[in-house]
């Protein structure tokens, strides 16, 4: 059964969210405003300026329904339908600044490609303005990476619950700063409607807790592996050689990723021209059905063990750089 006939009320904000591309930029910005600017792709050190979060009150949340609950890793599409989605993570861990890959933004706003974004909190709250843009962009959604890359296969309780709703707190925070900017956000709710697990590695509890709060948690099943130095070239034919209709394509825009920018300037006019539709994740899960696993993971069940072994034990895998 297709994703759009499991709720209505569901299906409803998903519809909002799945609109076509309604104009070529956020008009409410100036192009300049939106134009990449050198270096800010550049992860820095942990910096508390401006990193503060103002509690605000978020509407009640409404948990998805039972048949989107779990790990969504690509949808089932109609026979000669073939649609993708790209995906960008946004993450910031709690000793770094993450960067902005405003070349990447430029190209997909230039393409006029739907793209969906899985920004962290903490990064939401230290790129105000990239932030507010991308929410503003009716090509483009966002949706929750928690607050700060946290591991929720490792983090428990409270602290599992505040890296979600913070996150969502500071989503409704530069939601309001696109309206003050003079932005329309018609059918961007105060709080994110999609999430993705850093690492891809979750537990029961904070798979529960988010499917609870009204998240639908969105994975992948095809890996740029762009935050290793692959070079463009074998990072898109890689990509290509691995997407079939439906597939969700995990990527990175904070300045983690290598060569992602440019690996999207082969991928793009490929996948165009294989007659493949780009679409926002929401838009791909209105079009077929999402294909479900009880559990998280990256390629295969306990792969993500690295990761939770290193969360447990205090180290990280990504260096500051």
């Amino acid at each position: 059964m297709p994703a759009s006939r499991i709720l209505p009320a569901f299906a409803a904000a998903l519809a909002l969210c799945a609109a076509g591309p309604l104009a070529a930029a956020p008009a409410c910005y100036a192009p300049g405003a939106l134009r990449a600017v050198p270096g800010e792709e550049k992860v820095q050190p942990h910096t508390t300026t401006g990193n503060t979060l103002t509690e605000r009150a978020l509407p009640a949340p409404q948990p998805v329904p039972a048949g989107l609950s779990g790990s969504i890793r690509r949808v089932t599409l109609p026979p000669g339908v073939k649609m993708v989605a790209l995906t960008f993570d946004l993450c910031e861990a709690s000793s770094e600044v993450s960067g902005y890959d405003g070349a990447l933004v430029d190209y997909l706003r230039d393409q006029d490609a739907p793209a969906t974004f899985f920004a962290g909190g903490k990064w939401m709250i230290s790129h105000p303005e990239r932030a507010s843009q991308l929410i503003a962009d009716p090509r483009f959604e966002v949706g929750n990476h928690t607050w700060s890359h946290a591991n929720m296969t490792v983090t428990t309780g409270a602290a599992m619950e505040r890296q979600v709703e913070d996150t969502d707190i500071a989503f409704a925070t530069r939601r309001a700063g696109a309206q003050a900017a003079g932005c329309a956000v018609p059918g961007v709710p105060e709080r994110t409607h999609l999430f993705r697990f850093p690492y891809g590695s979750c537990s029961a509890q904070s798979l529960g807790y988010v499917n609870e709060t009204g998240h639908l948690a969105i994975q992948w099943d095809v890996d740029s592996g762009d935050p290793a130095f692959l070079g463009a070239k074998l990072m898109a034919d890689t990509m290509l050689r691995m997407i079939k209709p439906g597939s969700i394509v995990l990527m990175h825009a904070n300045g983690r990723g290598k060569h992602t920018a440019e690996a999207l300037h082969i991928l793009i006019p490929a996948l165009k021209a294989k007659g493949y539709q780009l679409v926002t994740v929401s838009q791909l899960l209105a079009a077929g059905t999402p294909v479900i696993a009880g559990t998280c993971y990256s390629e295969r069940p306990g792969d993500t063990k690295v990761y939770d072994d290193a969360a447990r034990n205090g180290r990280r895998i990504l260096p500051v750089q």
